[in-house]
């Protein structure tokens, strides 16, 4: 690395051979009544990469954006370089402190320059003003460095592939000189040609001194650059294991903890019918990436199917395709018993009676501006026509059906959608599709930040639904729902399908295992 832009890093002395840069002590975030993080403690030692894995939900991305001064916590401390701070209260805050993040979300602006972007917020992170010309020789090291090929330094960005756009994020990294540096999945945009040049790099960085906290779910990178190893589960830091004491077995046992959840005989019991139930959805060749395998499957009448896996592997963009709205290459056909319709686009989707719950509510699925029961009605309000007319009788009479079926708690309907909670909004949209009679319904990750009660109401609603006849596809990050709903499993991994699980078979640590893409048991007792 440029030697202009190392700062001193604290040298290994023959006393203390690898001297702790950073230190984190009992953090705690708290958002409302969830606890996002729990007394997390770990340190980050000079010359290391540190390793943190967890599954979906464990806390690495808010534990992230903690020590990235996003987020300001609740409780504990953290010591970088034996200065203590109760929070990081902005990412100046953090930078100045020598804590630098590459997030996953690639984090660019598109209509600026290569070079704009690289110096993007570097006011004030230098002591001395760096000149144009200085900015302009230290950006081309650095990309040369990451790139085999880096673009002219007045490319726009979004001009960029996405694996160029992160590496552009990662080069603005390494030019604010860090002493800790966190890559937060910041492989997961990069093709194979740039990772293995940013691993050159981490290598160089790790030799210099810098500490390095990796955050992955890759266990090949961990095997290939990581030094040692802490799991988060429940925002709780598990432990913390050296590189040469490892095994794959021994990490997704602490990520999953105890196999508390067995198959539940009632649930596999009297459900074997769906077996022969008539496929009502068929996916041919579905490719969601360039380059990868493409997925092959059938959805059964009755069936509840979860797909599983870390986050941005695939699973949503699958989900979406069966909803007409991706752009993945292959086949979604809408099977009946004479015949079969492709679906091509959202409105063929709906036309053969599919309905999409969308994750974000606010974003994708919510009228803010307007009441509950409008924002119930959007997409039937033609049934609700009387002699040329609006009837809101009429809609309000079907709300009120779905108002006891899924327990919502409206109040006057008439009152905006955002003076509900959270959850009662969430099933409010799960009433408005429900609506619409569908054969086929798709939920993407449903039960996402709601309350218990609510979630209870949702698989309570499932069990009907299925049992009724209609198809269920459901995207969830929460383990535990794979396990006690599903009828089967669909795992993804690096945007292919990897695995399949029954009912009878899934198990936390088959599952949590899978999402590695390694098995519960190395057969040779290897990683």
């Amino acid at each position: 690395m440029d030697a202009k832009l190392r700062a001193p890093v604290a040298q290994a002395s023959s006393r203390d051979p690898n001297p702790t840069l950073l230190e984190v002590r009992s953090l705690s975030k708290r958002f409302g009544p969830t606890i996002a993080v729990r007394e997390a403690s770990f340190d980050i030692r000079a010359g290391e990469v540190h390793a943190l894995v967890g599954e979906n939900g464990s806390g690495k991305s808010t534990l992230v954006k903690l020590l990235s001064g996003v987020h300001t916590p609740n409780a504990g401390e953290v010591v970088v370089d034996g200065k203590r701070y109760q929070s990081f209260t902005s990412p100046r805050m953090s930078q100045t402190a020598g804590i630098v993040t590459v997030f996953q979300e690639v984090l660019s602006v598109g209509s600026r320059t290569v070079l704009d972007n690289l110096w993007l917020g570097a006011d004030g992170s230098f002591t001395t003003i760096v000149r144009k010309g200085e900015k302009i020789e230290r950006a081309k090291r650095v990309l040369d460095q990451l790139l085999e090929h880096p673009p002219q330094l007045d490319t726009r960005v979004e001009d960029l592939s996405l694996s160029d756009r992160q590496v552009c994020s990662i080069a603005r990294a390494l030019l604010r000189n860090p002493r800790v540096l966190i890559l937060d999945e910041a492989t997961s945009a990069l093709d194979y040609d740039s990772r293995s040049r940013l691993f050159r790099v981490v290598k160089k960085l790790r030799d210099e001194g810098v500490g390095i906290m990796l955050i992955t779910h890759r266990m090949d990178e961990i095997e290939e650059i990581g030094d040692r190893i802490t799991v988060l589960r429940s925002g709780a830091t598990v432990g913390t294991v050296d590189d040469e004491n490892w095994t794959t077995d021994q990490l997704v046992s602490m990520m999953a903890g105890d196999d508390h959840f067995a198959p539940t005989a009632a649930r596999v019991e009297g459900r074997e019918h769906i077996l022969d139930a008539p496929v009502v959805l068929e996916v041919r060749g579905l490719t969601l990436a360039p380059g990868r395998t493409p997925v092959n499957t059938q959805i059964r009448a009755g069936e509840l199917v979860g797909l599983a896996g870390l986050e941005g592997q695939g699973q949503d963009d699958f989900l979406k395709s069966l909803a007409g709205l991706g752009t993945a290459a292959g086949e979604v056909v809408r099977k009946y018993e004479d015949r079969g319709a492709a679906i091509s686009n959202h409105e063929t989707a709906h036309a053969e009676r599919i309905a999409y719950v969308p994750r974000e509510r606010r974003g994708e699925s919510l009228f803010e501006w307007m009441s509950i029961l409008d924002n119930f009605s959007i997409p039937t309000v033609r049934e609700d026509v009387r002699g040329g007319f609006l009837s809101p009788r009429a809609a309000a009479e079907r709300f009120s059906d779905y108002v006891s079926r899924l327990s919502i708690k409206t109040g006057n309907t008439s009152n905006a959608i955002t003076t509900l909670s959270g959850g009662n909004q969430q099933k409010v949209i799960i009433a408005r599709w429900l609506a619409t009679k569908p054969d086929v319904l798709l939920l993407n990750d449903p039960t996402r930040g709601i309350d218990i009660n609510a979630k209870r109401d949702l698989y309570r609603l499932l069990g009907e639904l299925t049992a009724a006849g209609m198809a269920v596809v459901m995207l969830s990050t929460e383990v535990d729902e794979h396990i006690e709903l599903m009828d089967r499993v669909l795992v993804f991994d690096d945007f292919e399908c990897t695995r399949e699980f029954s009912h009878a078979e899934v198990t936390r640590q088959k599952l949590v295992a899978s999402f590695f893409g390694k098995e519960s048991r190395d057969e040779h007792g290897s990683r």
